[in-house]
Parts: C-alpha cells; structure tokens; sequence
C-alpha cells in the first residue's frame, strides 16, 4: 500500500486518479478470484482499463502484471482504449446476419465514418460487432448503452444515429 496518495495520483495522463481504486482494492485485497471484480468496478470509474490501472491494480493485488493483463484482454467485456459516449453493439448473431445486418453494419459505417472497433473523432461513438445480443426475435438489432433497437432497416438505423447527434447538438453545443 502506497503511503503517500499523491503519488497515485500523478499518473501521467490527465484526468486519472487512482485514488478512486483505493477503497476497491481495500474491500478485495486477499481475496482468491477477485481480480475480475477489480477490473470491472475499475472499469465502471474510467470507462476503460488504461496500462497505468492494470499495472496499479496488479501491484497492490500482488499480482504479476501480465496476469492481469491477461485477464483483461482474454474476456470481451473489458475495454483496453477509451471508448465514445454511445457504444453501439451491432448483433452479427444468426438471426440478425439473416436479416441484413451486413447491409447494417455498412450504413453505420458510413453514417459515423467509422469501422467496428473505431470510435468517432469526436469521441461520441464507438461501433462494434458482437456475436448476439439475445433479443433474435427483433432482428436485425443493434444496442446502444444497453438499450435495444430492432427490428432494424437501413433508414431506421440512419435516424437513430441522426437523432442521437441532433439530441447531443441541442444539449452542448455544435458537436
């Protein structure tokens, strides 16, 4: 245990406290299989799981950092790279790949300039590709911060998108 909490602080990127891991790691320390918790509750606080977390994380776990690093990366859950505002999941799943989510995943392309994995440049937007969202029976569906969209057509998934951008310009400003 770091005495000196300023020293988590300054991690060399902005915005990061690793204060906030404090009282996560405090509940969990010594704890057989607790990683996977760690790494999602640390998750929640930074949207993602930069090096200086896992390396932080794996240190006062007592843990090797690749350990760590391997659990971070072997389960899809976790997210290595910040992501935007609206992360869209586009089901690629039987049922959705059927009914056009090929044809889908190309207008959602164009629509934010963007391929699966990408995030828009003005960081409101990640699009990705995941194997089913279990909802078949509204394919071709799509999720966007955990709420469904389907069926889907072409224009219906434009309009969405649209309307998310219309909805962000009202809020703050010119996006």
């Amino acid at each position: 245990m770091v005495e000196d909490k300023s020293l988590l602080v300054r991690t060399g990127e902005p915005g990061l406290d690793l204060v906030q891991l404090e009282p996560i790691l405090h509940r969990y320390r010594g704890q057989l299989g607790s990683l996977i918790p760690v790494l999602q509750e640390a998750q929640e606080i930074y949207g993602y799981l930069p090096p200086v977390v896992l390396r932080h994380i794996a240190r006062e776990l007592g843990l090797k950092p690749a350990r760590v690093y391997g659990v971070a990366t072997f389960y899809t859950q976790f997210r290595l790279t910040p992501v935007g505002k609206y992360v869209i999941q586009l089901c690629q799943g039987t049922a959705c790949h059927v009914n056009g989510s090929e044809r889908l995943e190309i207008v959602l392309e164009e629509e934010l300039r963007i391929k699966p994995g990408e995030t828009t440049e003005d960081q409101l937007f990640t699009l990705t590709n995941v194997a089913c969202l279990g909802c078949c029976s509204l394919a071709p569906a799509m999720m966007i911060n955990g709420e469904v969209y389907g069926p889907l057509s072409l224009e219906k998934a434009r309009n969405i998108i649209r309307d998310i951008y219309a909805s962000e310009r009202q809020e703050g400003g010119e996006i």
